[in-house]
């Protein structure tokens, strides 16, 4: 018997061996690409807990709590602390143009101080409608006088304040926080989203009012006068 292998019987091993191998679908090629992908973490529900923040805090309308961020990445919230000021070390040691910061009790992407110039440009250019004066006057009596009712925000201004109140109610800046005790009415003070606008962790933060009035002097006198 010879040893040699045929033509045809080295083509019947070649089919044999195609035959055998496991199929691959189109779906699972993708060009340029692995067919294997990195798999989230397990109950994590991202590759990492540096991707999982980061996709947390780029959908969030408001600062996120480290409590928030533990219970959603179901991760310990000392580690959350941990990455947060990790991730804010990163993107400061890499001049990206956003910086991570915890303000208004919570966390939060805000843009970095070093591109305030060009940030300026597109809210100047109208891109977002500015308060009037009338509405920041209103906000400034909310935030040093809160909890505070309408009637004594209109005594304070001189002027009638509903319409001014409820666009800064729309805007997310103030909000209702239960009724005086003695006439009832709705008492309003500053939410969250104001810290967030002001950049400040909390109301003890807001300079002195004293020294950006015409008559410092005589301002106690005339808050006391509003509370009568």
């Amino acid at each position: 018997m010879s040893d040699d292998i045929t033509n045809e019987q080295l083509d019947e091993i070649s089919v044999s061996e195609e035959n055998d191998a496991p199929e691959i679908s189109e779906d699972e090629i993708v060009e340029g690409e692995s067919v294997t992908e990195e798999a989230p973490e397990e109950g994590l529900g991202a590759p990492t807990l540096h991707a999982a923040l980061e996709a947390l805090l780029m959908v969030a309308e408001e600062p996120m709590t480290t409590s928030a961020l533990a219970t959603l990445t179901r991760t310990p919230e000392e580690e959350v602390i941990t990455a947060l000021h990790d991730l804010s070390q990163e993107y400061a040691a890499a001049g990206r143009g956003f910086d991570l910061r915890e303000r208004g009790g919570g966390w939060r992407f805000w843009t970095r101080d070093t591109c305030a110039p060009v940030v300026e440009r597109f809210v100047l250019e109208g891109q977002h409608a500015r308060l009037s004066q009338a509405a920041l006057e209103t906000l400034a009596v909310v935030a040093y006088r809160q909890p505070v009712t309408r009637a004594r925000i209109s005594a304070i201004r001189g002027v009638n304040v509903d319409g001014v109140v409820r666009t800064l109610v729309t805007r997310g800046l103030i909000e209702e926080t239960g009724h005086d005790h003695e006439t009832g009415a709705l008492l309003l003070r500053t939410t969250t989203y104001f810290l967030e606008r002001l950049g400040l962790k909390s109301l003890d933060e807001l300079p002195p009012i004293a020294e950006h009035l015409p008559m410092p002097d005589d301002v106690e006198e005339v808050l006391d006068l509003t509370t009568a």
